[in-house]
């Protein structure tokens, strides 16, 4: 990597996805994306069972003799393998991990492991914690209040303002994350939202879901989103390679892309909480009668109570945005 000055965009794409990337490199992060962060899908399996519920009744709406799984943005294929096992018999699934890195070399056989998500296939596609690493441009007010694209430099991460934000770049803003103040930020979405709109636009019918971090328009957060994290703590961001690059998702936006792209799909957004307590993940404790009649079973229903409270708590996971498109099915009764 060179020192030369960078777009947000340009830089992270290189760090993130490069031939010597932090997704890419085997030596630079070689526990994969469960080294350096926790998602949903590590903090229990309870998450996975919850995604499986969500493809069993899919799968019934669709009514067909197989149907999909995409994970897109899959790592090293937790999810994917935590759905398998928890799903009932006699379901014929077809998985598919949407991934850059190399396929684990101990993956479940049943998995075809692919760069994009196959098009035209039916059922669900669910992207967790996929689209806050999808590159995106930063903008900053300058003195005057005018959006100016923020580059950076690769080796120390040291910034600098550049150019004015202009065409489509300048018209996202003024729509989704207008900026006047000097020294507001914001994180220019339009790339999620084309990937996004692409990811739905795979699927010939059923579900597509994106779980993110995630904020709307009317609150956004002033200074923007960018960070790192390396080996389970947040750093500076750095586009070296060396570290995890995110920033939250405008869902809102991305939202729009899908019906703008022309795709004929229902449209729901909601947080995590709501969305697994529908599932089946609330979190109340089980009831203190049942240590007296069953002792082990007790115990491990406190056990998944504290799993289900974590992945439904207000100020952490539970405040993650769900955006689910449903395409060819129904509105849900």
């Amino acid at each position: 990597m060179t020192d030369e000055w960078r777009g947000w965009r340009e830089a992270a794409q290189a760090a993130l996805y490069g031939g010597e990337g932090f997704y890419r490199s085997p030596v630079r992060s070689p526990e994969g994306p469960a080294g350096h962060f926790r998602t949903s899908v590590h903090a229990s399996p309870l998450f996975a069972t919850a995604v499986a519920r969500l493809l069993t009744g899919i799968a019934r709406e669709l009514d067909t003799g197989t149907v999909a799984l995409v994970d897109v943005g899959a790592g090293r294929g937790e999810l994917l393998t935590g759905v398998l096992d928890a799903l009932p018999e006699g379901l014929d699934v077809a998985p598919y991990a949407v991934e850059v890195a190399a396929r684990p070399p101990d993956l479940d056989p049943r998995i075809e492991w692919c760069a994009e998500p196959p098009a035209g296939v039916t059922g669900l596609l669910f992207a967790n914690e996929w689209l806050d690493n999808v590159p995106v441009e930063v903008a900053e007010a300058d003195a005057e209040g005018v959006p100016r694209y923020v580059r950076v430099r690769t080796s120390d991460g040291a910034e600098r303002l550049g150019s004015t934000v202009t065409g489509a770049d300048a018209a996202w803003l003024e729509r989704w994350w207008p900026l006047s103040a000097p020294g507001e930020r914001a994180e220019i979405g339009r790339p999620r939202d084309a990937a996004w709109a692409g990811a739905v636009g795979s699927l010939t019918a059923g579900l597509a879901v994106a779980v993110d971090y995630t904020h709307v328009r009317g609150a956004r957060p002033p200074f923007g989103t960018l960070t790192g994290f390396r080996g389970g703590r947040e750093v500076r961001p750095v586009p070296d390679g060396s570290c995890d690059l995110t920033a939250h998702v405008a869902l809102d936006a991305c939202a729009a892309a899908v019906a703008e792209a022309g795709i004929d799909a229902s449209t729901e957004l909601t947080d995590q909480r709501a969305a697994l307590r529908r599932l089946g993940v609330g979190g109340d404790r089980p009831p203190l009668s049942l240590a007296t009649t069953d002792p082990a079973g007790y115990v491990r229903a406190l056990a998944a109570a504290g799993e289900a409270a974590e992945l439904t708590a207000r100020g952490g996971l539970g405040d993650f945005g769900w955006l689910l498109h449903r395409v060819g099915l129904p509105e849900p009764g």
